[in-house]
Parts: C-alpha cells; sequence; structure tokens
C-alpha cells in the first residue's frame, strides 16, 4: 500500500492549491472565498522520485454539533485517522492562530507524524511567528508557496524517511499513460482497445438536493461524502473505487446542476458546475439521480439532455422511493414521461432507489452494467443491413422534391458511443423522425437502450452532375 498523506489546515490557507500542485492537475477546486472544501477530495501524487496517496481536507474549526462545519469536521478527522502522516499547513504571511493550535491539539491527540508548512511564502523569508510555529511542537515549519512552487525540494526531503523504497519511482520508468478525455477518432475507424481489466467510470448527476451524495455513500458503504438537509454541500467532484462484484469502479459524486440563471449568481459556483461537467466528460457510464416526487423536471430534462450530447450511457434513479405509496402506477407513469421527453435515450433503465433504507440498489448495479455493455457494443455489419432492409419494408424514407431518399446500406463506425454509418442517395435530406424510426429499430433489436445513437450520413456523389 502506499503512504497516505493527508493535508490539514484551517480554511484558506492553500491546501487545495497545495492538492492541485502536488497530484499536477486541477482536481480540487481552488477560490479566495474561506471553506470551499467539503469533503475529503483524492488522488494519487508524485514529488520527484516518491509516489503517494494523497487527501485535502475540508477546513477544520471548532462548531456546534450537527452543523455543516462540523460534519466537514468529521470528515477531516475520518482523513487523519486514515492517514500515514499529516502535512499541516498554516499561513505563512499571518503566522500562528488560535485555529492552528486547535487543530495542533487534535493532531497530537492523534498520535501520527506530522510535517508543518508555511503556505504562502513566496519571499522565502523569515515566517511570522515562528517562535510561535515552534510551540506548535511539529519542528521547523517549511517555507513553501504552493501557487508559485517554492520549497517543494524541502518538502520532497521530509516525505522521504516516510516512504518506502518500493513505493519510489525509478527515474526514467514513469507510467506515461494519458487519460482518452476528449479522443476524437475518424468515424470509420475505431481504435480496438481491451478495457476488461479497466475500472467503469461512472459519475452520480442531478439537481442539488436529490440525494446523489447519499447514492455515493450507500454504494461505497462508507459516510465518503458529506451529506444534510442543505442544497448544494458538494462542490468538488470526489472520485472513489468501488466494486460491484467482479467490476471495479471509478464512482464519481458531483455538485447539484442548477440552472443558468441561478448558476451564474456567484464565480464558485460556476467552478462546481464545471467540475460537474467535466466529470460527465470522463464518465462511460452516468447515473441520473431525481427526486421520485417531483421526477423529470425541467432540469432533469436538461441534464440528461446535456449527457445524450455527450454520448454517454445513462441510468435513471428514482431516488426517495420510501415517500412513494403507489409504486405500480408511479413507475408506470415514470416510465412513459422517460420516454416522451427523451426520445434520444429511449427505453434507458429505470430503477427505484432509496439511499436511505438501501432499496432498489440491487436493481441498479445490473442497470449500469447493462448500459455500460449496450454502450460498448459492435453489431456485425450483416445483421445491421438485414435489420436495414427490414425497417425499409416496413417504411421506405419519404420522397423530398419528388425524389425518395434511398439509403443502400448501413455499418457501424464505432462504439462508445454506438455510431452508424448510412450510404445512399440525398441523406442530407434524411428527416430527423425518420433518423428516430432508425434509432428506436436498433435500440430494439440489437438491445441499445440507454445509449444515444448517432448516425453519419453519407450521400453518394451525382456521377451526372457537373465539376
Amino acid at each position: 500500500m502506499p503512504l497516505t498523506v493527508a493535508i490539514v489546515g484551517r480554511p484558506n490557507v492553500g491546501k487545495s492549491t497545495l492538492f492541485n500542485r502536488l497530484v499536477g492537475r486541477r482536481l480540487a477546486i481552488v477560490h479566495d472565498t474561506p471553506g470551499v472544501t467539503r469533503d475529503r477530495q483524492e488522488a494519487e501524487a508524485q514529488l520527484g522520485n516518491l509516489a503517494f496517496h494523497l487527501i485535502d481536507t475540508a477546513g477544520f474549526e471548532e462548531s456546534a454539533r450537527g452543523s455543516l462545519a462540523a460534519r466537514m469536521t468529521e470528515q477531516t478527522q475520518t482523513a487523519i485517522a486514515e492517514a500515514d502522516v499529516c502535512l499541516f499547513v498554516i499561513d505563512g504571511r499571518e503566522g500562528v492562530t488560535a485555529g492552528d493550535e486547535i487543530i495542533a491539539t487534535a493532531l497530537r491527540r492523534a498520535n501520527k507524524p506530522v510535517i508543518l508548512a508555511a503556505n504562502k511564502c513566496e519571499s522565502r523569508a523569515s515566517i511570522p511567528g515562528q517562535a510561535e510555529a515552534y510551540a506548535l511542537g511539529f519542528g521547523e515549519p517549511l517555507a513553501v508557496s504552493a501557487e508559485h512552487n517554492l520549497g517543494f525540494d524541502e518538502l520532497k526531503d521530509a516525505l522521504e524517511p516516510f516512504v518506502p523504497e518500493d513505493e519510489r519511482v525509478i527515474p526514467g520508468d514513469e507510467d506515461s499513460d494519458e487519460s482518452d478525455d476528449g479522443e476524437e477518432l475518424n468515424e470509420d475507424e475505431e481504435i480496438e482497445v481491451d478495457r476488461s481489466s479497466l475500472p467503469l467510470r461512472l459519475a452520480i448527476v442531478g439537481r442539488p438536493n436529490v440525494g446523489k451524495s447519499s447514492l455515493f455513500n450507500r454504494l461505497l458503504g462508507e459516510e465518503r461524502s458529506l451529506t444534510g438537509p442543505e442544497a448544494g454541500i458538494t462542490r468538488d467532484a470526489i472520485v472513489a473505487e468501488w466494486k460491484a462484484g467482479a467490476r471495479p469502479i471509478l464512482l464519481h459524486d458531483t455538485a447539484g446542476l442548477r440552472k443558468k440563471a441561478k448558476a451564474r449568481v456567484e464565480a464558485l459556483e460556476n467552478m462546481s458546475v464545471g467540475s460537474t461537467l467535466a466529470a460527465i466528460r470522463f464518465a462511460e457510464c452516468v447515473i441520473v439521480v431525481m427526486d421520485a416526487t417531483m421526477a423529470f423536471e425541467k432540469q432533469d430534462l436538461t441534464i440528461a439532455d446535456l449527457i445524450a450530447r455527450e454520448g454517454r450511457a445513462i441510468v435513471f434513479a428514482l431516488n426517495k422511493w420510501d415517500l412513494i405509496t403507489d409504486h405500480t402506477q408511479t413507475i408506470a407513469s415514470m416510465r412513459e414521461k422517460l420516454d416522451r421527453l427523451l426520445p434520444q435515450v429511449a427505453g434507458a433503465p429505470l430503477v427505484a432507489v432509496s439511499a436511505r433504507t438501501g432499496e432498489g440498489l440491487d436493481r441498479l448495479v445490473p442497470a449500469i452494467i447493462e448500459a455500460d455493455t449496450a454502450w460498448n457494443k459492435r453489431i456485425p455489419t450483416g445483421q445491421l443491413n438485414r435489420f436495414l432492409e427490414d425497417a425499409l419494408q416496413r417504411h421506405p424514407p419519404p420522397a423530398i422534391h419528388g425524389r425518395r431518399v434511398r439509403i443502400r446500406y448501413m455499418t457501424q463506425a464505432k462504439s462508445r458511443p454506438p455510431t452508424f454509418a448510412l450510404f445512399g442517395n440525398q441523406l442530407d435530406a434524411l428527416p430527423e423522425s425518420y433518423q428516430r424510426y432508425l434509432q428506436n429499430g436498433l435500440r430494439e433489436s440489437f438491445g441499445l437502450k440507454g445509449v444515444p445513437l448517432r448516425f453519419a450520413l453519407r450521400t453518394a456523389k451525382n456521377p451526372y452532375a457537373g465539376g
């Protein structure tokens, strides 16, 4: 197991900036507002030849029991308990404060090794209140600047004694595997990659306060994300490893997606929305969580359409099912709404769940696997063209300006999502309604429910046209 390092400190001392610097990516939201980080954010980090598991934490402060701040502090205490080493960050411009002394007491009580770092020391001059920093009992503070990448050699030297030899990176042997986010492929070509050993990337999205974090925690079997009655608690997209049977899954909890007008209220909210959108683009399958007592509202439809346009597999989870009395009538009504209001993902799995009681989770996992299987499916060309011949006989394409649109044959250009190339004449005039007819037929014939389908229309050149 790699060394686990928890970054601990009071709000607004630069913990998330330091976290992003060490992991080499902007995973945690950074803003001048104190208390931006609320959940534990985790990632693999590297500093020189040292590899370790890093945890970013919320600010540590005393507050009323049961309050949001108290629940954030509990998350931080959990991170301290899991860590092998704590990186205690103070503000090098302000020196030691009463809040720092409270955290120092908690760290001494935890009996874990502590490295003290004074952040925001751009000048690398003496730290204000350096004598008080010594009095915290963790030795001389390291003067660092996460924003300007200063003091990291000293931080590496401080961490080195704790990192086992077998967790150190051999120079020239670093893992160069890059994420395939945003990868563009030629529509007629697809690089076949064996993904059987790779984890399924699964994101949980929805409006604020529909129970996304509660579902996230229930699936993981631990209080990994902060929950409560307050809307909009989650700000960062939180990632955790999970297993559904033998299948490894990277599970993302995300911030609620509000209406645009509300999201423009402050920059911090826009950053949370950006984090959620990045999680959707990174995901392969997305669970859209809706409140079963008010499902398929306009914002639910907007979120689902966004996911379909991004080309991700989709599963709908009706949360708070324990509040519904007439189960049979409600699920039938919701299924009708889904297929009518979201024809672009008609037939997508719709699962009734309760994150509070655990009801329905045994049905959610198979639905996710089914949607992912459909998303990756490849269909032989012969089967596609037998389907196409039957579809054309049942319902021929319409005539445009007296000339009938002709579809000659079909091939699957790629999967993830399934994309099909149609070849024929005047296909640029093929109505959207007819394309939907073919898509629905493909879903029914080949088990492609729960994924958006795409067409690439290839019109043959007219050999009699001048040019």
